[in-house]
This record gives C-alpha cells, structure tokens and sequence, in this order.
C-alpha cells in the first residue's frame, strides 16, 4: 500500500484556510486534517483532539527537546506543534493528510519532509482579504489593520511553494488542490505504474 500524501496549506489570515479544508475532507474521504498541539486555552465549543490537542506550556516545551514535533511555532504569544508520530500513523495507512498551517511552519515540514506537497492558498486581491476580515465584525479597526500587514509579509513566501492556488471560490479552491492531490498520485517518482506491471523490460 502507497504510503499517503502530506499536504501543506498555507496562507494569509482571512484567505479562508479553514472553509477551504473542511470542504475537501468534505469531499474527499481519504482525506484527514491534523489536529495540532497548542498552548491555548480551548474556546467555547472545541474539543480536545478534534479541534486541538491542549497542553500547558512546560509540557509543550519538554515535548520540543523529545523532539516530539515535525514543526513548532510561537503564534500570537501561544505554542503550537504538529506531532511526529500523529502524522506519520495516519500516511502509513495510505491515507493523504493536511496540514494548515503558517508559513513558518511549512517552512519546517518542507526542510523535514522532502516529499510534502505544499501549497499557498492566496487571496483573489488584497483589497477582497481586507473584506473579507472586516465581514467577520470580530476584530477592531487596528487588529484589522495588523493582520493586513501581516499578510502583506506572507504573500511574499508564496515563491518557496510547490503551487499557488487562489481562494476566489471555496468550491473552485477545494477542486483545484483536489486535482493537485490527484496530479501527484500520478507521480512514478511515488510508486505509480499501470495496472499489473511490475518492471518488467520489454
């Protein structure tokens, strides 16, 4: 059995990351999300190991000199990780996973994980992510201003990605990364080959 696709989905807040994800486990039945370990306290509604693993910030630091994570990072004064061993026991039963999240941490996966398919998810403007934040009416005039400078920076990164997918509409951005996902199953350099051929020379 194929070992499965790691899936990298990065982008700026707002682009939409989450609605897009959602849609193709929607869809795509093979498809897992990794739940990340954070140092956030859960809000209301999540669940542990479904929405996040929580820990408290000792333990998350033991964890780092354990080597515990693929990836870490600091995000707005937390911690949050993706599991070695969380990831690795959901592609050895062939099944494809994503990963959503910052550019900082793909950076990690990518210099970790050499066979990960990354992909920056892209806003169709700047101006259509600036609505797109204000429509949300949960953050002030300056945390708004804040996140556009800050997604200013990480469009930048979108070069050190396999592909760039633009997030105009949810069911155009899931259909695309699905068509990626499929393109790269394809890849001989994976394991593909036709039906009942074992190598074997003409």
């Amino acid at each position: 059995m194929a070992e499965g696709i790691l899936l990298i989905i990065s982008g700026p807040s707002g682009v939409g990351k989450g609605t897009v994800c959602r849609r193709l486990i929607e869809v795509r039945s093979n498809l897992k999300l990794s739940v990340s370990t954070t140092t956030r306290p859960p809000r209301s509604g999540e669940k542990e190991d479904r929405d996040y693993n929580f820990t408290d910030l000792d333990r998350f630091k033991e964890m780092i000199k354990e080597g515990s994570f693929l990836e870490w990072a600091k995000v707005h004064s937390h911690y949050y990780g993706t599991r070695v061993a969380a990831v690795r026991q959901i592609l050895s039963r062939g099944e494809d996973l994503i990963l959503e999240i910052d550019v900082q941490g793909a950076a990690q996966i990518r210099r970790n994980t050499p066979g990960a398919v990354s992909i920056f998810l892209a806003p169709p403007s700047l101006e259509a992510l600036e609505e797109r934040i204000k429509g949300r009416g949960t953050e002030d005039t300056l945390r708004i201003r804040q996140r556009l400078i800050a997604a200013r920076e990480e469009m930048q990164a979108y070069n050190l990605y396999d592909y760039v997918v633009v997030n105009d509409t949810v069911e155009q951005a899931a259909g695309l990364i699905g068509a990626i996902l499929d393109a790269e199953k394809c890849r001989v350099s994976r394991g593909a080959r036709p039906p009942g051929w074992g190598g074997e020379r003409l």
